[in-house]
């Protein structure tokens, strides 16, 4: 699908071993499906490389995606709408999208953050991993950046079948691929993103 004046969609994740690599370049597909112009980027990596090396699958997800873009603040300043999704450490996004979002002070201070949409995505290992208060968090830092919150809530029965998580797709990262449920509600998550920031920009 093409249109005229498509959305710009900046898809920002942070992935240790695959699960959220997997959710971007799903929403990407729905996003572009759905009329948008995507960016699919990583933010940089702050873990020391010796401690990566130590953990196979670690490694070869570094490996994996080497040629991934890395974000940049000028990805954002480009973005009508982001998504960020990120594993949940401890009850918070990992410190690796952290420290990306504190690099973005110059957008912020100059309103260059402001008006537009935002969405996330998280995982955890277990079901009550924290993947709710990872997603109230980002929206927290949405919410001083002045952009507009677009969740998921309930408004497609995807949401109740992949555990009916109204804040964003939250998946439990168990090894395995992405579910079919999962697909599904990232999917309409980032469709819906595209549609309400298309209202907007048009």
């Amino acid at each position: 699908m093409t249109t005229p004046n498509p959305v710009k969609l900046a898809i920002v994740y942070y992935s240790t071993y695959g699960t959220n690599h997997a959710m971007a370049h799903a929403a990407a597909e729905a996003a572009r499906a759905a009329g948008a112009e995507v960016r699919v980027l990583k933010v940089p990596e702050t873990a020391p490389q010796a401690v990566i090396d130590t953990q196979d699958a670690w490694k070869a997800q570094q490996e994996r995606t080497a040629d991934v873009p890395t974000a940049t603040p000028a990805d954002l300043e480009w973005a009508d709408a982001y998504l960020f999704s990120a594993p949940t450490r401890f009850g918070g996004a990992a410190s690796q999208m952290r420290a990306f979002i504190d690099t973005l002070g110059g957008l912020w201070g100059t309103g260059k953050l402001a008006d537009k949409t935002f969405s996330a995505m998280t995982s955890a290992q277990n079901p009550n991993g924290g993947q709710e208060t990872t997603l109230q968090t980002l929206y927290i830092t949405a919410m001083h950046w002045g952009s507009i919150i677009v969740a998921p809530g309930y408004t497609d029965p995807a949401i109740f079948a992949s555990g009916g998580n109204p804040y964003g797709a939250s998946v439990t990262a168990n090894g395995q691929p992405l579910t079919g449920e999962d697909l599904a509600t990232i999917a309409h998550q980032a469709r819906r993103l595209v549609e309400v920031t298309a209202k907007l920009k048009n």
